[in-house]
């Protein structure tokens, strides 16, 4: 059996906070990018207590100017086994 990697959600919130910062961004300006109402979504997002959706990922990396890659931290070891 191989591990499955899986996102590490702490450090996806870690790459946020850094590309947003160096993007000269702040967390009101996510917000009004992305027209939501409040800024919590961004906040968990950073707290890496929740997922951006996958359309807000990709947003996010033509926001920043980087890939998908940059702003995701995967794990390669913290994965579930799978078995056939």
């Amino acid at each position: 059996m191989r591990a499955i990697p899986a996102i590490d959600m702490a450090a996806t919130g870690r790459n946020i906070v850094s590309l947003r910062k160096s993007a000269g961004l702040t967390v009101r300006d996510l917000q009004a990018i992305f027209g939501f109402a409040t800024p919590q979504a961004i906040y968990k997002w950073q707290r890496g207590t929740a997922m951006p959706t996958l359309d807000n990922l990709v947003a996010l990396a033509v926001i920043f100017g980087v890939s998908m890659d940059d702003i995701i931290a995967v794990d390669a070891n913290a994965g579930a086994q799978r078995s056939a």
